[in-house]
């Protein structure tokens, strides 16, 4: 009896330790839940958020819900610079950015080179080539951020109260441009004064009078209700420009291999969303202008804009972006 007795206990208690080590090894495989904070500059509606939507959405399906990314648009975590620095920090993780990343990562100032792509479909076959790549790569060398995916932009077009037609209407015009610079010396030779300010200051400032105008694309000119405190968009065209979406270097290279395929393979369902948001939303924002009561001037000399602006563009480029804007305007 006792000898039974004995064997039942010793059974029981391997019993005991199985179940014990298959909670541990359970335990042991279940990845720890990543949540990366996602911070821009548009508004809910714009095609920025609902494509950062889609590419939180993919995350998590195709890492299992380990990876969860939290989205916060109208800058509601910092301005533009602010979260490079954040990311940079590691208190925050995705961003969006273009040309303000050339202060660290010269070649970045070509996303935004006036006057330096005639169409977006030549500046697309830009970024998906060689130039693209380079672009990119000296983005993470120098500032540790990845391009995830990009956004095309629609052309940047001057605001104003007043029709801005040639470049001798925007002589002594006080207006914002982003912290570029290359738009600082660009505008400063057609006599403008132009001043860099935070995209989220932009309506304060016009509203208030301290600016007279403003440049950016139809899509950020109506998401920012510029149509309250500007009469004219006038279709000046001077700039075909994209933005990446980027991640900190330090925060995807802490992922698993497997964590990393996942969500490149999000990325390139993202990227196919966001050419197709961009196709069937970006054509929208003139009319939604017009209806809200903005005046498109298109008719402006854009050849006098260019001939005016090149030879501020081409002595401010360094010999490395140059070769860059060489090949660009070259189509090579």
């Amino acid at each position: 009896m006792k000898r039974i007795l004995c064997i039942a206990i010793l059974v029981i208690f391997s019993v005991s330790i199985v179940f014990a080590g298959g909670q541990k090894e359970a335990g042991a495989d279940k990845q720890e839940k990543i949540v990366w904070k996602f911070g821009h500059l548009a508004n809910e509606d714009h095609m920025w958020n609902k494509t950062a939507i889609k590419f939180a959405e993919l995350v998590n399906e195709k890492t299992n819900g380990v990876i969860e990314v939290k989205i916060y648009p109208n800058e509601q975590l910092g301005k533009e610079v602010e979260l490079i620095n954040m990311i940079q920090g590691g208190t925050a993780d995705i961003t969006i950015s273009g040309e303000s990343m050339a202060n660290w990562a010269p070649k970045a100032a070509l996303m935004a080179v006036p006057f330096a792509f005639n169409s977006t479909e030549h500046m697309q076959s830009a970024i998906e080539s060689k130039i693209g790549d380079e672009i990119a790569a000296q983005i993470t060398e120098k500032i540790g951020l990845i391009p995830l995916y990009y956004h095309a932009r629609l052309p940047r077009n001057l605001t104003s109260n007043t029709p801005m037609s040639s470049p001798e209407d925007v002589t002594g015009l006080k207006m914002r441009v982003p912290n570029v610079p290359l738009f600082l010396d660009a505008w400063k030779a057609l006599g403008a004064y132009p001043q860099a300010m935070a995209f989220s200051e932009v309506f304060t400032a016009l509203q208030q009078g301290t600016i007279g105008a403003q440049e950016n694309p139809y899509d950020l000119i109506y998401s920012a209700s510029f149509y309250e405190v500007q009469e004219y968009v006038n279709e000046t065209e001077h700039v075909h420009s994209w933005i990446y979406v980027l991640i900190g270097e330090a925060q995807f290279n802490s992922l698993s291999p497997e964590l990393k395929a996942q969500v490149k393979e999000a990325t390139v369902e993202t990227q196919v969303y966001a050419n197709e948001l961009f196709a069937s939303d970006a054509p929208t924002y003139k009319q939604k202008l017009i209806d809200a009561g903005m005046n498109i001037n298109s008719n402006v000399d854009k050849a006098a804009f260019r001939a005016a602006m090149e030879p501020a563009i081409k002595e401010k480029l360094t010999a490395e972006q140059f070769d860059l804007y060489k090949r660009i305007t070259s189509g090579k």
